[in-house]
Formats: C-alpha cells, structure tokens, sequence
C-alpha cells in the first residue's frame, strides 16, 4: 500500500480529510483549539489527565458544541503510588521555593492524580472517536468496554517492543513517539525513560515493520515535508503538539509563545523537573535546577510540588521557570489560526507525495 493510499484508510475510517491528529495536550488543548483542528479535517485532541470526570464531560459538550468533527480523549495508564523519602523531598522544596520566591510546604500524603477508574467511566460516556493511552496500556476491561461502544483505541509507543505489546493487547492503532516530541515520554516503564530515546525516522519504520495496525507518526514534524517523509516511512498519520501552540486557539501564555518561535532544536531538553516523569520542554531555570545532584522528587509529588512555581512564573511572564513543553522542531510552528495551519500542512504534504 503507498503512503498516500494508508493515509487515505485512515482518513476514511475516522472521517477526516486530513491525516493530521492534535497530540492530546494536558494543560493546552481547549475545546476551541480542537474544534478548530477537527472542523478544518484533522482530529482534535484532549489531554484528561489533570481533569475531573464532570471537567471531561465539560470539556466533550463543548467541543461538540463547536465541532461535529472527531477527536480523541487521553488518559495516563494508572501506575503504583510512589515513593516518598521526606528528607529528600525537603531538599527540592527549598530548590523549588527559591524559584517561586515563598516557601513550599509538604504536599501532603495525596493522592496528586484523579480517580482514574472514574475518568474511564467518563470516556466511555463520551463516546470520542479514539481513546487514547499513554504511559503504558489500558486494563483488559476497559478496553474491551471501549470495544464495545466503537470507541477505538490509540495507544503510545516508544519502542517497538511497546508497539508490539499494545496491539497484542488489542489496540487499534499505535503512536509511534520519537524522542523529538514535546511534552511527556510516553515510555511505559518510568525507569527506562532515559534508555528509551530512539528517534522518530529511526523508531518509525522499524515499528511499521513490527505490527499489522497503522501506525501514526510523532515527534519533530512541522510542516509538510515531515508529514510527507513520516507516510512514506510507513505512518498511516502524524500527531502534531508544538506545531498548534502559537495558533491563537491555543491560548497558552504569551511568554510560552513567544519562546517557541525562537528556540532551536538544542535549546529544547528532556527533564524531570515540572512533574517527576521525563518530558522535553525549553531549557531555563527549572530545567537546569534539576540538571545536577538534585533529583526531582517522583511522579506526580514533584508536579504538586511545583504548583508554585508555575503560578509565580505565569503570573510574572517569566518563561525562565515557566512549564514550556517544546519538540526540537518548535522554531518551524506557525503562528495562524489552527484550521488554516492543517489546511496548510496537508497541502503540504499532498504535493509531495505520489
């Protein structure tokens, strides 16, 4: 099958016009920017993580309200509660309370995430076209659950061994994430985070190899001449974050976009340091705080431990401690209504393709 005819398959069974899918940003993908997506032909996305089940429904009207197109709903697999040492987390206190210029207390014993098993309940009343995981594979029952409502279900996949084990386990399609994409890893085992750093146009035509299911592409594409080299390495689709984030829909802070447009690919970094789990942002005062001996405290306690923080800086405009998640492709995204950026990068990548 050729690269234009797998996109096409995937077009035709979520009923898009465009084999382009926001990447599900917890944090930045408000209902305007997806609708915006979506209706252009391309798929929204909504990152859940952070959001209560009657948020998640929120979150569903309103794009619904806005948008007859497709989009999908994100959940981090549930993983065991972390270890917690006091003393260790007193020392990232006062690293982290220097930054925010006030002290920050102890948390707390938790828990920092939302009922997860609430949140799928929530999902599947949703009735998205995809349901996508990361982190790791939902549990049997909810995916035969989704199964059973048509839900289809996406899962991230960093190695091909991950690949493999997430359409063993029934899924219907894999993100394949190369190590340029922004945002969190979505190395199923947190540990292994840092050994797991293949890049994408080495990762994709290997784990296009490795499964039968499609595969959509991640990581570092821009523009059109990536969505076209992406389909030809063998992804059925792309899933675009940092190309959407200077888009007015997006509506992150003024600061955050403006860093975006000037940051080089070395200029973006993988860390611990805003939640506990690897992800790659822009290099700044966060980043480097937690580039030597200090270790960040585990997922998700630094990320309430940092609460702070990104309060301070948000307020300040001060993207020097700002949470600016970045691919290594940031400077390329445009800054134009999200709708004109998919309609732009599929003719892109149509022109290109045979």
């Amino acid at each position: 099958m050729t690269a234009r005819h797998r996109a096409e398959a995937f077009c035709a069974r979520f009923g898009l016009r465009a084999p382009i899918l926001m990447a599900p940003m917890a944090g930045a993908c408000p209902p305007p920017l997806a609708a915006a997506i979506a209706s252009a032909g391309g798929m929204g996305g909504f990152g859940a993580l952070m959001s209560s089940p009657a948020q998640m429904r929120d979150w569903a009207a309103q794009f619904r309200a806005a948008s007859n197109g497709a989009f999908q709903v994100n959940l981090w697999a549930p993983e065991p509660a972390p270890v917690r040492d006091a003393a260790h987390e007193a020392q990232v206190r006062a690293t982290l309370s220097a930054l925010a210029g006030a002290e920050i207390a102890d948390p707390g014993p938790g828990p920092f995430v939302q009922d997860f098993a609430a949140q799928c309940e929530a999902l599947i009343e949703a009735a998205p076209a995809v349901a996508s995981s990361i982190m790791g594979l939902f549990p049997p029952d909810i995916v035969a659950r989704l199964k059973a409502r048509g839900i289809a279900w996406i899962c991230n996949a960093t190695t091909v061994a991950e690949a493999r084990a997430a359409e063993a386990a029934g899924a219907d399609a894999v993100v394949a994430q190369g190590a340029e994409a922004g945002g969190h890893r979505g190395t199923f085992d947190n540990a292994a985070a840092e050994q797991s750093q293949v890049g994408l146009f080495a990762l994709l035509p290997q784990l296009a190899d490795a499964v039968r299911i499609p595969v959509v592409a991640a990581g570092g594409i821009m523009d059109g001449r990536g969505i076209a080299a992406a389909l030809t390495l063998g992804a059925s689709a792309v899933q675009l974050g940092t190309a959407f984030l200077r888009s007015p829909e997006a509506a992150i802070h003024p600061a955050w976009a403006a860093e975006i447009a000037r940051t080089a690919p070395e200029d973006t970094v993988l860390t611990r340091g805003f939640s506990g789990r690897l992800a790659r942002g822009i290099r700044n005062q966060v980043t480097e705080a937690f580039a030597g001996e200090i270790r960040p405290a585990p997922y998700p306690v630094q990320r309430a431990l940092m609460v702070k923080v990104r309060a301070s800086a948000e307020a300040a405009g001060d993207a020097s401690r700002m949470q600016a998640w970045a691919g290594q492709g940031a400077a390329l995204a445009r800054a134009a209504p999200a709708g004109e950026i998919v309609r732009l990068l599929w003719d892109e990548a149509s022109g290109l393709l045979p």
